[in-house]
């Protein structure tokens, strides 16, 4: 297992109680369609992790890998103007949440941010979230999804 991917596993095993399974596929799982085939799901059943810029503060928003994020509904659930949401940088995500992109999980951040979780999600009895890298991913319910990210479901999608 990728270091990084194991790091995720004892991380969630310790501060969560959450045994993770984790997948891994040297073809990678970067994009959420990448991600599917790999896998074999369907692309909505895939947890991605979007890390935007919400003004001074990063913003973690698990979607739906069929999914876009609407800046207008995200600005409105922080309470900034839609100018002020963007896509976070690189070295941003890295040194907030200790993530590179791509395999950004969908907790067991280094900083304590705001997090919301696309409400198509739910639809799912097992959705695939990034496990550390971009080519691991694990499988988790939705709503042990919710709960160990801490995430608000809410609309997000464009």
């Amino acid at each position: 297992m990728h270091p990084r991917a194991e790091e995720f596993s004892e991380r969630a095993a310790d501060e969560y109680g959450f045994d993770v399974e984790v997948h891994e596929f040297p073809e990678g799982t970067k994009t959420a369609a990448d991600a599917a085939e790999a896998i074999g799901c369907d692309v909505a059943q895939i947890a991605s992790g979007i890390v935007l810029s919400a003004g001074d503060e990063l913003v973690v928003v698990i979607t739906s890998g069929a999914n876009r994020v609407s800046e207008a509904k995200l600005a409105d659930l922080v309470g900034v103007d839609e100018r002020d949401i963007s896509m976070a940088n690189a070295g941003d995500i890295k040194e907030t949440l200790g993530w590179s992109i791509g395999g950004v999980p969908p907790f067991c951040h280094d900083a304590d941010v705001p997090r919301f979780m696309d409400e198509t999600l739910t639809d799912f009895e097992e959705v695939w979230a990034a496990a550390g890298t971009p080519e691991a991913v694990f499988p988790i319910s939705p709503e042990m999804l919710r709960e160990l990210s801490g995430a608000r479901v809410a609309d997000v999608a464009d």
